[in-house]
């Protein structure tokens, strides 16, 4: 039998594209080196697609391949960042924030710097209190809107190939039965009963583990991780993410 590697090879550039988009996610993302090996034939053919891109979804598949058209060169980045001036992902926003920028960090790959915009975006959301004294209180979160959170979530995940965002978090603490101390490693924000270092010691790439960003300070303890997954927005995208939960 031949392997899906092989498979994938003896296919034209827009079968295999095809096949990528409307790929089960694990299909996806066994193709993923595939599409880096011919990513030169790919690119005109991707932004023949991007019109049919669903932006009000979150399909990573759509996310990378558009940080792939970035990353191939400065005139294509340009086009796209003039193309979609508020970012390419919809994010509508009830407290009327701009996530232009911290999309345009995301589509870039510059992680830290969107991780940074994300927490203030956090502080605002959670009102002027919190933007003053520069850190939210966990009892700030149930007020946050929910269309922000889901925007802030749906943001990481596209562009990230699936690996980051609050409800990934939240899936990776149920799979630990809701034990913290046993999500902290498994995130790698600590290793042998230390903390992880901020900044340096942090993975500012998709290589990172799972669930690895947005960083969320657990300094003060879990009560802000936790009220930020319990929020209705986000409580339900970890549901819809696992079928088998309950409660």
């Amino acid at each position: 039998m031949l392997s899906g590697s092989s498979v994938s090879r003896s296919l034209a550039a827009d079968q295999l594209l095809e096949r990528f988009l409307t790929g089960s996610p694990r299909q996806r993302r066994s193709l993923v080196a595939n599409v880096q090996l011919r990513l030169a034939e790919l690119l005109p053919l991707i932004e023949d697609r991007l019109d049919a891109f669903d932006a009000t979804g979150e399909d990573w598949a759509c996310g990378w391949l558009l940080q792939l058209l970035a990353a191939d060169d400065l005139e294509r980045r340009d086009a796209l960042v003039e193309r979609y001036p508020s970012g390419w992902l919809a994010t509508p926003s009830a407290a009327g924030l701009d996530y232009g920028p911290l999309q345009r960090h995301l589509l870039l790959q510059e992680y830290e710097p969107a991780d940074r915009l994300t927490s203030e975006a956090l502080r605002q959301l959670a009102g002027l209190d919190a933007v003053r004294r520069g850190y939210v209180y966990y009892s700030e979160v149930t007020a946050m809107p929910a269309a922000d959170l889901e925007a802030l979530d749906r943001l990481w995940l596209v562009y990230s190939r699936g690996r980051f965002g609050f409800s990934v978090q939240g899936r990776l603490l149920l799979s630990c039965d809701g034990q913290w101390e046993r999500l902290w490693p498994k995130l790698g924000w600590k290793a042998n009963g230390i903390w992880t270092r901020y900044p340096r010691s942090f993975t500012w790439s998709v290589e990172a583990p799972e669930g690895h960003l947005p960083l969320v300070n657990q300094l003060r303890g879990v009560r802000l991780m936790d009220a930020l997954l319990q929020h209705p927005a986000l409580a339900s995208r970890i549901k819809i993410a696992n079928p088998a939960a309950t409660g």
